[in-house]
Parts: C-alpha cells; sequence; structure tokens
C-alpha cells in the first residue's frame, strides 16, 4: 500500500502534470514550496534585502516557474509565490542557507520525511496510546505513504515543520514540561493561519487555571519575544510588509472554502465552526492536559483549522493526525454501539483509505497502459480528499461528547461522597 502511493505519485500524478503545463504553456521550473523561503532568507540575510519586495518576487517566480508569471496569459498560474511568512522563518532557513538549492530540496524532503514520523511518535506519546513495534512500524508506513505526507515532502511544504512542533508542544504539555511546550507554539506560529485555532484554545486553556499552567505562557511570550526582536534586527519594520503580503496571498492562493462555495455560504460555515469550536473549549478549559477533552480540543482545533483555511490543500492533512489517531483508538465505541456511528466509521474509512485502494491499482498499471491512458485517470486517488476532514469530523465530535459527558460525571462523583469516589477511581483504573 505504502509502495503504491509513491509509484503513482512518480509514474501518473507527475507525468500527468509535466504533459499538461505543456499543453497550456504553463511554466514550470524547481516548484518546490521551500523554494520562495530559500531566496527571500539569501537575499536578506546576505544582501540585506527586502524579502517581500517586487524584486525579490521576481526572483522568486524566476526559479520557481521558469520565468516571471504575466498576467496577459491566461493559462499562467495564479499563485504569485511571493515571501508570504513571517520573516523569522529565515532563522530556520538560515543553516542551509548558503546550500545549493538542489542539495537544498535532498536534505529537506528527509528531513520532512524524519519529522513527519517523528510527529506520529510524539501524538501517540500526547494521547497515551500504547502499541506494539510492529503496529508503530504499520502506523508509519501508513502515515508517510499518506497524500499529505508525500505532497508535502515532493513540495518541501513547512507545514510538516509545523506539525511536528504542534505534536512536540502536546507531548511536552501532558508531560508537564510547560515552559518548552510554549516556545514550541511559538515556533509553531511560522505558519500563522494553522497555528492560530491550536494557539487560541491552548491560551484559554491556561488562563482557565492559570496558577498552575502560567508557565506555558511565560514560554509562549518568551518565545515570541525572542522571534519578533530578531526579526526587527534584521529587517526593521517588516510587520506591515507581512501583513501585505498575507492579504495578496489569500486572493491568489485559493485553498480555501471560497473556492468550493459561494461567499456567504462560506461566511455561514466558518462562524458556525468557529462558534461549535469555541463551545467545546470552553467546556474542556479546565480539563488537565493528559486528560481526553483536552486533547480531543487540541484535535477539533486542528481538524477546523484544516477545513477553514486550507481544505484543498491536501499537505495540510497531516493536522488531522491526531484526530485520526484518537478515533482507531476508540475504533470499538462506534463499531458496538449504535448502527448510525458503524455507518458514519465505516464512510469515512472508506474515504481515508481510498487513496492506497485507487493507487494500488494505477501504480502496477502504470507498467502496462500507456502514459497517455493511466494519465487520464490522474485525479482517482485524489477524489476523497476534501471529504477526509469533513467526515472525520462527527466522529470526533461524537468522542468528545462523550468524554465531556465522562468528565461531568466524574466531577459530580468526586462531590458526591466517598462511595462513589471509590466507584469512579475503579472505573478511571480500569
Amino acid at each position: 500500500m505504502a509502495a503504491s502511493v509513491w509509484v503513482y505519485v512518480q509514474r501518473v500524478l507527475i507525468p500527468y502534470q509535466v504533459a499538461d503545463a505543456v499543453a497550456h504553456g504553463r511554466p514550470r521550473g524547481v516548484l518546490s514550496d521551500l523554494y520562495p523561503r530559500w531566496v527571500g532568507t539569501r537575499e536578506l540575510l546576505f544582501h540585506g534585502k527586502d524579502p517581500y519586495s517586487s524584486e525579490v518576487t521576481r526572483q522568486i517566480q524566476t526559479g520557481y516557474y521558469g520565468r516571471p508569471l504575466d498576467p496577459s496569459r491566461p493559462d499562467d498560474p495564479r499563485d504569485e509565490q511571493r515571501f508570504a511568512y513571517p520573516v523569522y522563518v529565515v532563522f530556520y532557513l538560515a543553516p542551509i542557507a548558503k546550500l545549493p538549492f538542489s542539495t537544498v530540496r535532498q536534505i529537506s524532503a528527509w528531513a520532512l520525511g524524519v519529522l513527519t514520523g517523528i510527529s506520529l511518535l510524539l501524538w501517540l506519546r500526547a494521547i497515551y496510546w500504547r502499541i506494539s513495534r510492529s503496529g508503530i512500524a504499520i502506523w508509519l508506513l501508513l502515515v508517510l505513504s499518506s497524500v499529505a505526507a508525500v505532497q508535502g515532502i515532493k513540495l518541501q511544504q513547512l507545514s510538516l515543520v509545523v506539525a511536528a512542533l504542534l505534536a512536540g508542544c502536546a507531548a511536552l504539555l501532558v508531560e508537564q514540561h510547560l515552559v518548552l511546550a510554549g516556545i514550541l507554539l511559538a515556533l509553531a506560529t511560522v505558519k500563522p493561519q494553522v497555528a492560530l485555532l491550536p494557539a487560541l484554545w491552548l491560551l484559554l486553556w491556561t488562563f482557565s487555571n492559570w496558577r498552575e499552567r502560567q508557565n506555558f505562557f511565560w514560554g509562549f511570550l518568551a518565545g515570541m519575544t525572542a522571534l519578533f526582536a530578531a526579526s526587527e534586527y534584521v529587517l526593521p519594520g517588516w510587520l506591515p510588509r507581512f501583513v501585505d503580503a498575507i492579504i495578496a496571498y489569500r486572493h491568489y492562493a485559493g485553498g480555501s472554502l471560497t473556492e468550493l462555495f459561494a461567499p456567504a455560504g462560506a461566511a455561514a460555515i466558518t462562524l458556525g465552526a468557529l462558534l461549535a469550536l469555541a463551545a467545546v473549549c470552553w467546556r474542556a478549559r479546565l480539563a488537565p492536559a493528559e486528560s481526553p477533552p483536552f486533547m480531543l480540543a487540541l484535535a477539533l482545533a486542528l481538524a477546523v483549522t484544516v477545513i477553514l483555511f486550507s481544505i484543498l490543500a491536501p499537505y495540510n492533512q497531516v493536522l488531522l493526525l491526531p484526530t485520526v489517531l484518537l478515533i482507531m483508538r476508540q475504533h470499538r465505541e462506534f463499531w458496538e454501539k449504535h448502527r448510525l456511528r458503524r455507518v458514519a466509521f465505516t464512510v469515512a474509512a472508506i474515504f481515508v483509505l481510498w487513496p492506497w485502494a485507487a493507487s494500488m491499482v494505477l501504480a502496477p498499471a502504470s507498467f502496462l497502459v500507456p502514459a497517455q491512458s493511466i494519465q487520464k485517470a490522474w485525479a482517482v486517488p485524489l477524489w476523497s480528499s476534501i471529504g477526509v476532514p469533513i467526515l472525520i469530523l462527527p466522529l470526533l465530535s461524537m468522542l468528545l461528547v462523550s468524554a465531556l459527558r465522562d468528565e461531568r460525571s466524574a466531577l459530580i462523583g468526586l462531590n458526591s461522597g466517598p462511595e462513589v469516589r471509590v466507584r469512579d477511581t475503579r472505573r478511571g483504573s480500569s
């Protein structure tokens, strides 16, 4: 299964993209999402140029696409590939900024694969799911061959770095290393749209029990202060330029709900999802970090992030990893309780497993069928990508409702006398 996805990408998807670009006169260069950040880092640190400037943007486009984009050409890509990150991304890339990009590409691809594997181990630790070594090996194979991970590695997407930082933050929180967890959350803000909702939930959780959790806030504040101060040192007045770059990015990049729905519909879905997330987080705000409601609320924040901000970008679905792990750990709860739950679980499982199933047909067929014929099916493994975050969200919500109900019952039991306390304690240890 794992090999089939990689073979499909190499022998079907990429050849189709190359052929389609040639047919429409669409430019193709390095096509690495790391390239604009790498160029911006070099120009700022070594030549003192503003990475948000038009001059650097043209330089980025020349390398990324092979030439600057021409607005008069209707088939040219919409994505302008500007330097649209906080300027402190240059500190992440400074160690590799002097290397040739061909070398950077190879190093980053392997590094992102390793980080994605580490993310899995960290999430397993954060949710207290102890599985066998063979089970870990199977999960690693599936995660590293998921469409999200494969696309992220192929494009050298920093979303995989942010996903690893958030996983590390969660694991440190359950181990009560609050300062370090806060610092990792600050580092994850290098992609603000990805870190925003998890950060808001964790800050609400912190302020809800300030005496015991304040070290997390101080770690986060220290990390953000250091990043902003260092950024201001290397590029004074960078923040307004970054805001302008983000505004421009929202117009040309796409990938959000507005690509699928009318503005009114997208706004209604966004408002409804944010209100639901706020209600859940408010209910779970007093839960300790090692409790199910806390981790489920964090997983929900990540799932809502994927749906609202990047539903059309498969690589961001690496953020759904804790959701999938939590659902699979409790799969019996869906399968043994209610028929509707079994149906919901089955449909979601089909959507999640579809890319592997389709790739297992297309990968061997790519050696037997002419390239032009097999490339017509290039999109088949991607059919389920939009549905995955939408379908697993109800399953996560069911787990959350059960966890919050159990938490409330436990609190009532603790206030009802010693007899109930003993019963709750036994249930908890069992």
